[in-house]
């Protein structure tokens, strides 16, 4: 019996996604984003970093010319940066990258940005950065989204900040979604879950470190409630955020088990979260696990896929005959789900399709 067969998942529409990590050259890695897709999963992601972690000494390659070729072997996943980093971004030249890539993936990126790692990273190590404040890096963080915000949504754009300069940068021909790439604002504490309720479109987090998964799950859970209220300050509701939960900063890692990862996806939806993101297992390392639990864990989303279209194509059929029944409504969100829209049936009023 597969682990989905009764899978403890509260919210059916909790949505799945999966790191790959940039340490293989094209030739190996092509394979993973192609299965990634043939696999279900909603959206792929990769690491933007120099050099990261304990991976530093190995092979490494950069997250927008990875994330530009997996969108020519995928066609319907959505590609994500996680996350963009003020370390050794700016927001003129990432701009036009992300514009760029935009295009070429027919408007399926999707952007994460978080701080950037404090003074002890690679990043920050190898630039000669001075060390930063954490007080100082909200402050980059926040000035880097703004900025980046501002270009990607208008022509012509002049700004002098404490960290970075824009003199009349142009955005032509602008992004393929509109007004720009969803941006996943990545945090867990006050200034950046703040910041993420004024400017974002998503969400993510990875809690806090703990030694055992209930405190990990306790953080987690005072994270979305503190996402609540700064979206409840802002005027927003929280229905219409999609929120992320980076399952693999929990002390045990999500694929350890096709079981585990059914267990910690259906607890992260009765937290309220509306997408989880696991990690492809590595051979050794960081996220060290076995293909064969990846697969495991694949078959059970393809499952759920083929039985939410049989769910649509018969909801759609009813629809026919009795608009106003509750067939009718789960015909529209089937047909509002299959469009390439940021998170259609979430947010829609934020997020119409419109295309340059």
């Amino acid at each position: 019996m597969n682990a989905f067969d009764n899978p403890p998942v509260s919210k059916p529409d909790v949505r799945f996604g999966i790191v790959i990590l940039a340490d293989q050259g094209w030739a190996r890695a092509a394979r993973r984003w192609r299965l990634a897709e043939e696999y279900g999963f909603d959206h792929a992601w990769t690491y933007d970093h120099l050099g990261w972690r304990t991976l530093v000494d190995g092979p490494w390659f950069d997250a927008v010319p990875t994330l530009t070729a997996a969108a020519g072997v995928t066609s319907r996943i959505e590609l994500g940066i996680l996350v963009a980093s003020p370390n050794f971004r700016h927001p003129v030249s990432f701009a036009r990258q992300l514009t760029a890539l935009d295009d070429i993936s027919g408007g399926r990126l999707v952007l994460g940005i978080g701080a950037g790692a404090g003074a002890t990273s690679f990043d920050s190590a190898v630039l000669g950065i001075p060390p930063l404040t954490t007080w100082q890096r909200a402050d980059r963080f926040a000035e880097f989204a703004e900025l980046l915000d501002e270009i990607l949504r208008t022509d012509r754009v002049t700004f002098r900040g404490k960290y970075y300069t824009a003199v009349d940068a142009r955005n032509l021909p602008g992004c393929v979604r509109v007004p720009r790439v969803p941006f996943v604002i990545a945090g867990h504490h006050k200034r950046s879950i703040e910041l993420a309720a004024r400017l974002g479109d998503g969400w993510v987090t990875i809690g806090t470190k703990a030694d055992g998964l209930r405190r990990w799950w306790d953080s987690v859970a005072e994270g979305i409630s503190r996402l609540k209220d700064a979206l409840d300050a802002a005027g927003r509701d929280p229905a219409t955020m999609p929120r992320y939960l980076q399952l693999d900063a929990a002390p045990v890692f999500s694929l350890s088990s096709a079981g585990y990862f059914a267990d910690a996806a259906g607890r992260a939806g009765e937290l309220g979260f509306t997408d989880v993101i696991t990690h492809w297992p590595r051979p050794d390392g960081p996220y060290a696990g076995d293909e064969a639990v990846l697969e495991a864990v694949a078959a059970g989303l393809l499952s759920r896929h083929e039985g939410r279209n049989r769910a649509c194509l018969s909801a759609e059929s009813s629809s026919l005959t009795t608009p106003a029944s509750p067939s009718s409504m789960a015909a529209g969100w089937c047909s509002a789900s299959r469009s390439r829209s940021w998170k259609t049936t979430r947010v829609t009023a934020r997020w119409p399709i419109s295309r340059r």
